[in-house]
């Protein structure tokens, strides 16, 4: 098995999916531990000092005025724990969970936090057994940190709460750790506090958002070329000179996808010999121009991503020189507006691949298909309601797309006044890339029967590929009408999977 090994700092994107979605085995350097004992040691010596400092000797946000005793700290380790573990609604996904605890391991071993070595092995212990602590929809403002749901994984760390094991059963955390002889861990000063103050949670979303988009959007640059085929569209607007004259990376990416995949094509540019078109509609001409900054969007919030990543989040921190001091670091802004912003990004994806879906059902704009792509159309409905459902699908991606960093709710009696909402648009943005998935197939599904109803012509040897491995996957090509739903499904698993791009990359080499 796979395993990750968790430094001082280094830890990159992929380790984040190994362990999140991959199940990987996890490890503490040596450096590491050097680093959480030497913080510790500046943790222990300011606890035995009469000075109140911030999260070592006091109470917590509005209440940070109050100096606590020695014999009552390791009560307030705990208390905060228990207080915060008051999360809502349904469980967040396993993923999510293990990318969170994973991301609270890291800034741990950063040695910025002060955290005993044997919390932070205890902290691995729990993602090697695959003991997953039950997180909840509701409780993260995104600042201080995503505090409800670390707050419910610290919890499980202290042998309280309910977890779910690896048979997906959800059992009393207790009783999962004494299984895998596991010992819970008695909190001791500031670590309470140092488990939940981090953007860990709207890290780990935005981190898998990501790679999912990636495959999406060659996904989508594959569909709008079966489309821009279908439609017997003219691929001269992708030439390489018309993008580099407007250098936006992603857009010159898209063109150069959409080229390959129709290189060899008999299909396209055929409008010109019996019904002139002087210029293909913008959903279908524009489609580069489109997907190409959703691209560049995402290089945005992969390089905040990555400055994330290499964060300490925190609040007190240690610094290098021995103090240990407050900030506002735990503050969500430049995670939430990049989830923000990929919201926007994927309705307007999801709204252009829409467009060619309906240009390719209405036998006016379609240039010669039957309507709705039906086989006796007025007996049969052909895909009419399959566009009402992909309809359906961006219109709610354009209510994800509306932004939960424009709004902010003042909590702790004040003293957090201002707050990010990061979790809540990385919780809408997973659901944003879910929906997204589900319009390319419906365009996949559309798009692979119209080039199957062009009889006479032959397509794209890439075309071609994707059209066997669709039909190969299950998802049916022209006929009667038929139940519906499981050829969608079929199609959406398909795109999911990322097999639009293991069928088209033989031919084309691989996308960008």
């Amino acid at each position: 098995m796979h395993t990750v090994v968790v430094g001082t700092s280094g830890t990159t994107a992929a380790d984040v999916l190994a362990v999140a979605r991959g199940g990987a085995r996890i490890e503490l350097s040596g450096e590491a531990v050097a680093a959480l004992a030497k913080a510790r040691g500046i943790i222990d010596a300011l606890a035995a000092e009469p000075t109140p400092v911030y999260g070592v000797s006091t109470g917590f946000g509005a209440l940070a005025t109050r100096h606590i005793s020695p014999e009552l700290r390791a009560q307030l380790q705990r208390n905060i724990v228990r207080s915060h573990a008051a999360g809502m609604g349904p469980r967040v996904e396993r993923e999510v969970v293990r990318a969170l605890m994973f991301l609270r391991l890291k800034t741990v071993c950063s040695g910025h936090t002060g955290v005993r070595p044997e919390v932070a092995q205890t902290m691995a212990d729990l993602l090697n057994a695959g003991i997953t602590p039950v997180v909840h929809e509701y409780g993260s403002l995104g600042c201080s940190g995503d505090l409800a749901p670390l707050s419910h994984c610290a919890l499980t760390l202290m042998g309280e709460g309910d977890a779910e094991g690896v048979d997906g059963v959800v059992r009393p955390a207790a009783e999962l750790l004494a299984e895998h002889g596991i010992a819970p861990v008695e909190l001791r000063e500031k670590e309470g506090l140092a488990l939940l103050n981090g953007t860990d949670g709207m890290l780990g979303m935005l981190i898998m958002a990501l790679a999912d988009l990636d495959t999406l959007y060659k996904s989508a640059d594959v569909t709008a070329a079966l489309s821009l085929e279908a439609l017997l569209g003219t691929d001269k607007v992708l030439a390489p000179e018309l993008h580099a004259i407007r250098p936006h990376p992603g857009q010159g990416a898209s063109a150069a996808n959409m080229l390959a995949v129709l290189e060899g094509s008999e299909l396209t540019g055929h409008h010109q010999d019996g019904a002139p078109r002087v210029q293909d509609a913008y959903s279908v001409r524009c489609a580069p121009q489109v997907a190409g900054a959703g691209r560049d969007t995402m290089a945005h919030a992969r390089l905040v991503a990555e400055r994330e990543l290499a964060s300490a989040v925190d609040n007190p921190v240690v610094l290098p020189d021995g103090r240990v001091e407050s900030n506002g670091n735990f503050h969500g802004a430049p995670v939430a507006y990049v989830l923000d912003f990929l919201a926007i990004a994927v309705a307007d994806l999801g709204s252009i691949a829409e467009r060619r879906t309906d240009r390719l059902l209405d036998k006016n704009r379609s240039h010669g298909l039957p309507p709705f792509l039906a086989d006796d159309a007025g007996v049969d409905s052909g895909l009419m309601i399959a566009q009402y459902t992909q309809a359906a699908l961006v219109s709610e991606l354009k209510r994800l797309a509306v932004p939960a960093s424009a709004d902010s709710i003042p909590s702790s009696a004040m003293q957090e006044d201002h707050v990010s909402m990061g979790w809540s648009a990385a919780r809408k943005l997973r659901t944003a890339v879910d929906n997204l998935a589900r319009i390319i197939a419906v365009e996949l599904y559309a798009a692979t029967r119209a080039i199957e109803l062009r009889e006479g012509l032959t397509p794209a040897p890439a075309s071609q590929a994707v059209i066997d491995a669709v039909r190969a996957a299950g998802v049916e090509g022209p006929g009667p009408d038929r139940f519906l739903a499981p050829d969608l499904a079929a199609a959406d698993a398909f795109v999911r999977s990322g097999r639009v791009l293991s069928a088209v990359e033989p031919v084309t080499g691989p996308l960008r």
